[in-house]
């Protein structure tokens, strides 16, 4: 392993098991359902969303929506900005917000504001990774794949700078030294 490999936090075997998991527990709280719009979060959570919805055993669609929080650095001002809305007409259906990751809730708190101008029948959170230490603000979370502690964290769709994204794991790196 290079000095600048992110370590493993979450091996690749053990995202897979846990994206399973909360695919039948999703399909099963949506079951009689006439279904569901995914909507992903961009970018941080594409990898994760492929995933999940090729496990989902319920009718559904995909909506993307594009914030921007972070920009290119490793500090979150909690300013959030929509930079890209659903494209598709969500009126009266349900909603499953699926993100990378939760950690000070502002992102997350300021998407439930914008789906629910749109007046869903329903919406609910879906995300991969908590870190519980960085919350700022209370946000409702309905499915959680891993709580984790308070580090910057890449791959599986999270990045530091653009980078990292596509590793198969969720590795650890430390921003100072990139």
């Amino acid at each position: 392993m290079s000095p600048n490999t992110p370590e493993v936090l979450i091996s690749e075997e053990k995202i897979l098991a846990r994206v399973d998991e909360l695919a039948r527990e999703i399909s099963g709280d949506y079951a009689g359902e006439e279904g569901v719009v995914l909507v992903g979060v961009l970018k941080g959570a594409f990898v994760f969303l492929a995933d999940l919805s090729r496990r989902l055993t319920i009718p559904r669609t995909i909506e993307f929506i594009a914030v921007s929080s972070y920009g290119q650095t490793s500090v979150q001002t909690g300013a959030v900005r929509l930079v890209m809305d659903v494209r598709g007409n969500v009126e009266g259906k349900h909603l499953l917000i699926v993100e990378d990751i939760v950690d000070t809730g502002h992102t997350l708190h300021y998407l439930r504001g914008v789906m629910e101008s749109h007046r869903p029948a329903s919406i609910r959170t879906c995300t991969l990774l908590h870190k519980p230490r960085r919350a700022e603000i209370d946000v409702q979370l309905d499915y959680v794949g891993f709580t984790i502690p308070d580090e910057w964290v890449v791959g599986y769709g999270l990045d530091f700078a653009e980078r990292d994204r596509t590793l198969p794991y969720i590795g650890v790196v430390h921003p100072d030294d990139r």
